[in-house]
This record gives structure tokens, sequence and C-alpha cells, in this order.
């Protein structure tokens, strides 16, 4: 019985947030699954708003995993140097695209556990690409997802692994794609980690965190 009303609050909780943010979408912004791919990986540690600036003019110079081996790494450094760690990123494209050419015919594989195996790619980023580049139901765990599934008590773990797991037990399998783009926008505009705007939350009433802030200030 407790589990079941645990699916129901935290269902309730996604479809209210549903309906605040009824056109959410990846903010990544891209064109073709092997975008969508470069541009999950150079936002480690990065904002996807950063990500967009520096992609609007990596993707007109590289189109194919063929261009970001034909280019050099420090060339390539140099493109995508605001990201952040960019030395390891560059290094982890380049591997990525030999990969693909080698195993994949230079074609982004439409499967989680082929993009798993993808050199510098992690759970998080085969998740991003799988359910955003080919609708497979995948949660994408960032830093807005972990915080705000802490927060919402959906977990008490600091594991990307485990809160993603966690949250396919939670969540009806056609929810899974859009919980990571739901929880994401309301972390960036509603539940700030600095300075959360709890008074303006529309999920306030079945967050535990705002709950014991009321009974703080009573």
């Amino acid at each position: 019985m407790i589990e079941h009303a645990e699916k129901a609050r935290v269902k309730k909780i996604f479809d209210i947030l549903s309906k605040v943010y009824p056109a959410v979408r990846s903010a990544l912004e891209y064109s073709s699954p092997f975008q969508l791919l470069v541009a999950t990986i150079l936002s480690a540690q990065c904002t996807d708003a950063r990500v967009n600036i520096v992609t609007k003019t990596l993707f007109k110079k590289y189109k194919k995993p063929e261009d970001y081996l034909n280019v050099s790494q420090n060339e390539l450094e140099k493109n995508i140097f605001s990201t952040g760690f960019y030395k390891q990123k560059a290094k982890n494209i380049r591997n990525c695209s030999a990969y693909l050419i080698e195993r994949h015919k230079g074609k982004v594989p439409a499967d989680f556990e082929a993009l798993v195996k993808l050199p510098g790619v992690g759970r998080k980023t085969a998740s991003v690409v799988a359910g955003n580049a080919f609708g497979i139901p995948a949660i994408a765990v960032d830093t807005h997802v972990k915080r705000l599934s802490n927060l919402l008590g959906f977990i008490s773990s600091q594991d990307t692994t485990k809160i993603e797991l966690r949250l396919k037990e939670l969540l009806p399998e056609n929810y899974w794609i859009n919980s990571s783009h739901l929880l994401a926008t309301h972390g960036r505009n509603i539940c700030i980690a600095r300075k959360p705007k709890c008074n303006e939350c529309a999920v306030g009433l079945y967050c535990p965190s705002f709950n014991s802030r009321l009974k703080k200030t009573e």
C-alpha cells in the first residue's frame, strides 16, 4: 500500500509539472542523433545554453564522425574550449566518432546497450540520445534530476544509477523521457539550488522539503 501511494504521489507531481511546462523538450539544440550525441558529451559540467552557443558554429564545421577525425585534437579543443574540460571532451568525441565508423558504419545506434558502449558515453548520455533521438523510453539523470529527486523525496541517494532505476520503478514507462526534462526545467525556473522559489512551486503540496520549511516557519 505504501509503494502504491508513493507511485500515485510521484505521478501526480509529474502530471502537474506537465501542465506547467506543456512544451517541455531537450534544451540542447540538434538536428540529428549524431549532433545530439556530440552536444550531450559537451554538456558534462556545462550549461546547455553554453553548449548551444558552441555547437551553433561547431555543427557547421563538422557534420559527420569523419569530420571530427580529420581535424586535429588541438583544433577541436579550441572549438569547444568554453564548454570546459575541453581536452577530455575532444578526446571523447574523436574516440566516439572512430568507434561509430568502425562498429556502426558512422551511424548512431538506436539501441541503449549499444549507446552505453560508445567511448566517453555513460548512462546519462545514452539515455538522452535514446530518449530524444529515437523515442526509446529512458531517464537521463543530470544534476537537476539528482537534486530534485532527493528534495521531492523520490529517493535519498546521490548515486545517479540508483536514482534512474528508482524513477523507473515509480513512473509509468510513457513518462520516462519527459521526466528528465520536467525536473530540469523546474530546477532551472523554480526549484533553484541556491534560492528556491518555494512559494511559486506548483508541486509544493507534494514536496517533503517544502513542507518541512513550512513547519520551521510556523
